[in-house]
């Protein structure tokens, strides 16, 4: 009685109806993530379908090797993410410990591996304004139509603001894990009191959604176009 007085707020009848309440409150806000990430999937969408051959273009050469690698690294840190739930459920705080910071070593090798990417993008020209070549594209062997630069820096634009909003949001990620972990040293996170844990799960598992959909958008765009752009 004396444990569930520690973990319950003093607004709540019972552990039950704070445990729901606050899946719910964490729900609502994903709810708006969604609405943020929809608007802009929407302006992508309606953009690629109006210049379909200069998106095509763009995506080509983007680096899916590193976009691949990544899907695999949050794949991998969404397991880890659950067992995390699932130790402190039954009470195995070294599991969700060494299980929490497997998760923020996968989530800082994605940041790491988008760092060079970044890094290569801006090598390879495909920086909208600080490092780009129009007559790079103004002559693509194979393309019926020409390609035009301003809808080859638009599509770049989508992609820096997609992939930029999404690591932000794994940085924030990042900075709750280390909280939980922080916790879980203290022994706050108990059987009792797992909740905490529960709901930073639900974000970062929406986080690893949100890049499910970025991965064909954005990288897999121009891989299956039929004729091999040359630069």
């Amino acid at each position: 009685m004396s444990t569930n007085h520690a973990v319950l707020a003093h607004h709540f009848e019972n552990l039950e109806q704070q445990r729901e309440t606050a899946t719910f409150g964490m729900w609502i806000f994903l709810a708006t993530e969604v609405l943020i990430f929809g608007a802009i999937f929407t302006c992508y969408a309606i953009y690629r379908l109006r210049y379909p051959l200069d998106f095509e273009a763009a995506s080509a050469r983007l680096n899916i090797l590193i976009g691949s690698i990544n899907t695999i690294v949050l794949l991998s840190s969404s397991l880890t993410m659950a067992l995390s739930v699932h130790a402190t459920r039954v009470g195995r705080q070294q599991m969700l410990l060494t299980c929490l910071l497997l998760t923020i070593l996968l989530g800082g090798t994605f940041l790491g591996f988008k760092v060079v990417e970044y890094y290569e993008d801006y090598k390879e020209k495909l920086v909208p304004v600080l490092a780009f070549d129009p007559d790079e594209w103004t002559k693509v062997e194979g393309v019926e139509a020409p390609i035009q630069p301003q809808h080859v820096q638009l599509m770049l634009v989508f992609y820096y603001i997609m992939t930029g909003l999404h690591a932000a949001h794994m940085i924030v990620g990042m900075g709750l894990l280390i909280w939980l972990v922080i916790e879980a040293r203290r022994g706050w996170l108990t059987p009792v009191r797992y909740m905490p844990v529960e709901i930073v799960g639900l974000y970062w598992h929406f986080v690893d959604i949100v890049w499910i959909f970025l991965l064909p958008l954005l990288y897999l765009t121009g891989t299956h176009h039929p004729t091999d752009l040359h630069f």
